[in-house]
């Protein structure tokens, strides 16, 4: 089974460039290893600390009222949904808040892949629109990209990106609908974008939506298929759409 290749002709055409983060742009382990249990450990610390504060009962409103009875139950519940990495709204949006703290601290900075900052750049100075489609918030993914590892500094990349989008504000990442949304919002038609991702899943719902799609094959990515790899063109390095 012969693996397909990009579509140049609509990769030239595409005025949009749609991207994933996770997997896409930012390794896995990055947010699995470091990102998610900056959280549980944040959360843990203030849920024992602080759990009648107001301003912490304002953080965890939005959880399950079943998940709210005290600190032990939250933090059961929290421990369940990251090790099955559930991408549950309310959850998403705590770890948003949590992250945001551990920017601005310092203890945080996102590594990128190497080719990423100068890939992005050059599609921007092109022309080319970006935008970010990720189960993160849209707040978790502002932070996320307002201090990028550089070299010895920390780089906000923001500029870079015109729209970001989360399941709150599109939807599911595995419905077409979300993407037609997402194309609406930006006022473009979906035969003018380009969706990048590591999730074959997410591609086929994009391609249903009439969108240009390519998956990233990243170092620790889950393994592709000889039958995905066959329907998606697939490439390791964003250059290769230099």
């Amino acid at each position: 089974m012969s693996a397909a290749s990009p579509d140049r002709a609509r990769w030239t055409r595409s005025q949009t460039v749609l991207l994933d983060i996770e997997g896409t742009v930012s390794s896995i382990s990055f947010v699995k290893d470091v990102l998610y249990p900056y959280a549980l450990q944040r959360l843990t610390r203030l849920a024992h600390d602080s759990w009648s504060d107001p301003a912490f009962q304002n953080l965890i409103a939005g959880f399950p009222e079943a998940t709210r009875s005290d600190a032990a139950t939250l933090l059961a519940h929290v421990e369940d949904l990251t090790r099955r990495d559930v991408k549950a709204v309310y959850l998403k949006q705590l770890q948003g808040n949590l992250w945001k703290t551990g920017y601005s601290k310092g203890d945080l900075k996102t590594p990128l892949f190497g080719d990423v900052i100068p890939t992005l750049e050059a599609w921007k100075n092109s022309g080319k629109t970006l935008a970010i489609f990720s189960s993160g918030s849209v707040q978790a993914q502002l932070q996320f990209f307002s201090y990028v590892e550089a070299g010895s500094i920390t780089r906000d990349l923001k500029p870079l990106f015109s729209a970001h989008f989360d399941t709150v504000t599109a939807g599911s990442k595995l419905e077409k609908e979300s993407y037609e949304k997402i194309c609406r919002d930006l006022g473009t038609e979906p035969s003018k974008v380009t969706f990048l991702t590591d999730n074959v899943n997410e591609a086929i719902a994009a391609t249903q939506a009439g969108i240009h799609t390519i998956v990233v094959d990243r170092p620790g990515n889950a393994p592709l298929s000889p039958e995905s790899r066959a329907e998606f063109a697939v490439i390791r390095d964003l250059t290769e759409l230099a």
